[in-house]
């Protein structure tokens, strides 16, 4: 165990760095030009820095949940310290060892951050994922992330049967499973009187606390490894993207098993001392989603595009929010919607870029000018350069590629069990995202697409997402995903599949108006040749998967297949 004096030591220096960035929230020149991730030999979040949050603000709310209902659940910063050591414990008297991987798959409930914060101290490696995943994912995850131990809700304990029948099994309220399935199941209601002695294992910085399934847009998911300060560190740069401070009351739209929800639910807000605000809901309503901001006094709010899109359907100038920074995250948000926010709020939503494999890493910080359609410029801690996937050459325009000398804190440690795979994405001194962008002379990035779905036609790059925020402009289009079609003069033209707006039916008359929209709003070297409305693949974390449409494609143009309207019909 680390004495009482180098935590302290470690605390501090954990402040200072958060200080500084909070105190130059407004000044990005000096945050980014003077900011120094700590170099730590030690470190457990739980212990360095929850537990001193919960001595100086420990009536402060750390967690608050409101229902669809009305009924708030909510945790003070040293309620939750106490019931996150009562966690610990009680998984350790349960014989989980530090190192162990915990699958933990809750909802937005006050037993998930309990547990996370539990597992940071007991020094387990969590493994989070969403309730969504079949019984075909939740076995592959077991088996690739060699499980130790599953915190699950009783209700799906049957769904575990054959599969975890080896780890330490924990139900979240009763066990409906029956026979067999039932057995072995211990009850997390129990960490609640436990009153035995508290792990307070000290964690090497570098020593595993998190692996995340990647979603996989192209491939079979990657199981993305952090350590005990890549995350809990690292979202110092999320933090000050979003800008939070101390006392705030943060909403991220976000589900759990996703890293957003770590990033914004997580380490980010408790990092600044705020309160983690959620409203669980089961189906998005735009009108009631404003009046939880406006009732519960939210300062910050991050929601996904598609949120925004469906609140800008509401009136948003009938409620009286209190929002001070508004964030956008998961996808580049369209020009036209920023515009309509900041019309009705006076305020302008920032957006901002990272991964699984990384914290924040770009981002419209608060204060600064936003270029609309920009994601931002890079966030304290990160160097970014763009590197022409072809030439090597780094300019104004390639893939986003992120600096390894020295490799910023917050960069994951590789993907687990795939040498060759993170050598990959580690080659020649960079970590590739695989993203593609361009920049500025005033150094706002902005993204193209991925560097497997922007593609050439008639010899002239193509950015499925530039077309894409126009197509979903027009009032009928709810949303859009652009692939190369093949076409023997140009190689490729560009396709769009379209998803209507409600009161909206596919028709031949429609489609001819979208292609004239498209015609009037495009450069002729970017026009839209052909539509088809169908419904879009997308992965279990709701990106679009493209790889599948281009290859669905590809198989109708060589069939003659296909419900596609050609613009050349409409002339």
């Amino acid at each position: 165990m680390a004495t009482e004096q180098s935590t302290s030591a470690v605390t501090r220096e954990f402040r200072a760095a958060r200080d500084f960035l909070v105190a130059h929230r407004d000044d990005y020149e000096t945050a980014y030009r003077d900011f120094k991730w700590p170099a730590f030999e030690r470190f457990n979040w739980a212990r360095d820095w929850f537990d001193a949050l919960a001595i100086e603000q420990p009536e402060v709310a750390a967690l608050t949940i409101v229902e669809e209902d009305g009924q708030v659940t909510s945790r003070t910063y040293a309620e939750m310290a106490q019931r996150s050591r009562q966690v610990a414990g009680w998984l350790t008297q349960a014989s989980l060892k530090p190192g162990d991987r915990v699958l933990i798959v809750l909802g937005n409930q006050v037993e998930l951050w309990e547990t996370m914060l539990g597992c940071i101290r007991a020094g387990a490696v969590m493994i989070p994922a969403t309730t969504l995943l079949t019984d075909a994912d939740l076995a592959d995850r077991i088996s690739r992330g060699n499980v130790r131990a599953v915190v699950t809700s009783g209700a799906d304990a049957g769904r575990y049967a054959g599969i975890a029948d080896h780890c330490i099994r924990v139900a979240v309220g009763a066990v409906s499973a029956v026979g067999s399935a039932a057995e072995g199941w211990l009850q997390y209601a129990d960490t609640e009187s436990y009153n035995g002695p508290v792990p307070e294992v000290d964690t090497a910085a570098d020593d595993s606390l998190l692996l995340y399934f990647t979603s996989g847009t192209t491939s079979q998911p990657k199981l993305v490894e952090h350590t005990q300060v890549s995350y809990p560190l690292g979202h110092l740069s999320t933090m000050y993207w979003i800008g939070l401070q101390p006392g705030d009351v943060h909403l991220n739209v976000s589900s759990p098993g996703w890293a957003k929800h770590s990033w914004s639910n997580v380490f980010a807000p408790w990092n600044a001392g705020a309160t983690v605000f959620l409203y669980n809901y089961t189906r998005f309503n735009a009108e009631r989603m404003l009046q939880v901001l406006q009732e519960y006094g939210v300062t910050t709010f991050c929601a996904p595009p598609t949120v925004w899109r469906m609140l800008i359907q509401a009136d948003l100038s009938a409620v009286d929010v209190q929002i001070r920074e508004c964030i956008s995250a998961g996808e580049p948000l369209n020009p036209e919607v920023i515009e309509q926010v900041r019309n009705a709020w006076d305020i302008t939503i920032r957006d901002g870029y990272g991964q699984t494999e990384t914290t924040a890493q770009i981002g419209n910080t608060p204060g600064q000018p936003v270029k609309l359609g920009s994601m931002g410029r890079p966030l304290p801690g990160y160097s970014i350069a763009l590197i022409d996937p072809a030439t090597d050459v780094i300019g104004d325009d390639g893939e986003i590629c992120i600096e390894l000398a020295p490799a910023p804190v917050p960069l994951m440690r590789g993907y687990r069990d795939a040498d060759e795979l993170t050598a990959e994405v580690m080659r020649n001194g960079y970590y590739h995202t695989g993203d593609v962008a361009s920049r500025d002379a005033d150094g706002y990035i902005t993204y193209v697409g991925r560097s497997d779905d922007v593609f050439k036609a008639s010899d002239y790059r193509i950015s499925p997402f530039e077309l894409e925020s126009v197509l979903i402009e027009h009032p009928a289009v709810a949303e859009a995903a652009v692939v190369p079609s093949p076409d023997p003069v140009r190689l490729a033209v560009p396709k769009a599949y379209v998803v209507l707006a409600a009161g909206h039916e596919p028709s031949r008359e429609l489609a001819g108006e979208i292609l004239a929209f498209c015609r009037e709003h495009l450069a002729p070297y970017k026009r839209i040749r052909r539509l088809e409305f169908a419904e879009l693949p997308k992965t279990i974390s709701g990106k679009i998967r493209r790889v599948e449409l281009r290859a669905d494609e590809a198989a109708k143009v060589e069939s003659g297949a296909g419900n596609t309207y050609d613009e050349a019909d409409f002339k």
